[in-house]
């Protein structure tokens, strides 16, 4: 658990990833608190992700403090990302990140980063009330418990709502998160968190409904499957030997089915020959889930080399930081 220095002063930045929002953009930046208690320094940092239409000058309007310019549009989990690394690198001690479409109430920030004030969180969840929301469709709903489902499974954490963007972090939280996401990062963040043994508060948070579509979900089957498959690779790096013995556990039941079929035949009828094409499969799929136990051995193995690079690159972002208020005690 992290505690603040006494002393120190605490700087608050707020990162806003915006793609195509100048309907909203300053709405949220006019909601954030001027002051907030327990808080020094409040500074804002819009993530300009490739909009073509007046979201930056809108959030210049309205007295945005930073901005990071994607050329082209690169997606949420690369703006999330970059808007971290980027409010590291300017000192601050704690990061909440929001979305630009005023779905979210910024003047909750207060609320959200009060467990990390009182050193009882690494990283706050703001979670929606899903099943009460009236302006959320059937579908939506319904996806968002499906996926929050798989995360509390996949990470052991018993998360609320997996998809919420309103979220604060830790500036020690935020350094040990190493993320590769690029369509979305929410899932990801909780799963590789928890594993490396953050402590994570969820706090309830107000949820508008928006004006428009979502740039984030425009279909819901797409965002399922690039949210899934986000998912499942996460969980596949750090747990590499439980996911492929699982997938190698799958085929050899499969092969065991055909080749049991084969042998009852050949104890039947003493012959082979129709059944072959199930022998070759019986085959060829018992060598696959052996291949697969041998891949999560072998994984499992570069697993350990891959924490302690990570233990390496944050002890170097920790020392090569400006100071954080938030330590280890």
């Amino acid at each position: 658990m992290f505690t603040l220095r006494r002393g120190k002063l605490v700087k608050l930045i707020i990162t806003i990833p915006a793609y195509n929002e100048e309907n909203t953009v300053s709405s949220v930046l006019d909601e954030i608190p001027d002051q907030i208690d327990g808080i020094d320094n409040i500074e804002t940092l819009l993530i300009d992700d490739g909009s073509t239409d007046g979201t930056v000058d809108m959030a210049q309007k309205h007295g945005v403090d930073h901005i990071i310019y994607h050329k082209t549009n690169k997606g949420l989990g690369v703006s999330f990302r970059d808007g971290i690394e980027a409010s590291l690198e300017k000192g601050a001690d704690i990061i909440v990140n929001i979305d630009a479409d005023g779905q979210y109430n910024a003047k909750q920030i207060p609320d959200l980063i009060k467990p990390l004030l009182e050193g009882k969180a690494d990283i706050v969840l703001g979670w929606r009330d899903i099943r009460n929301l009236d302006h959320m469709t059937r579908s939506k709903k319904l996806g968002n418990r499906m996926a929050t489902w798989i995360t509390r499974v996949l990470s052991g954490f018993d998360v609320k709502d997996a998809q919420t963007g309103y979220r604060a972090f830790t500036r020690d939280a935020a350094m040990r998160l190493n993320l590769f996401g690029k369509y979305t990062y929410v899932q990801e963040t909780i799963i590789r968190a928890y594993h490396k043994g953050l402590h994570i508060e969820q706090v309830p948070v107000e949820f508008r409904n928006r004006p428009g579509e979502s740039r984030l979900i425009r279909n819901i089957w797409s965002y399922a499957y690039q949210a899934g498959a986000t998912i499942l690779s996460t969980y596949r790096d750090l747990y590499p030997l439980r996911f492929f013995f699982s997938v190698g556990l799958i085929f050899a039941l499969a092969g065991l089915g055909f080749g049991i079929r084969v042998l009852v035949h050949f104890s039947q009828t003493g012959m082979v020959t129709p059944r072959l094409p199930s022998a070759i499969l019986a085959g060829f799929l018992i060598l696959f889930s052996l291949g697969s136990f041998s891949l999560g051995i072998f994984l499992q193995m570069l697993n350990t080399q891959r924490r302690f690079i990570e233990e390496i690159l944050y002890r170097l972002k920790k020392n090569g930081s400006n100071g954080s208020s938030i330590h280890n005690p």
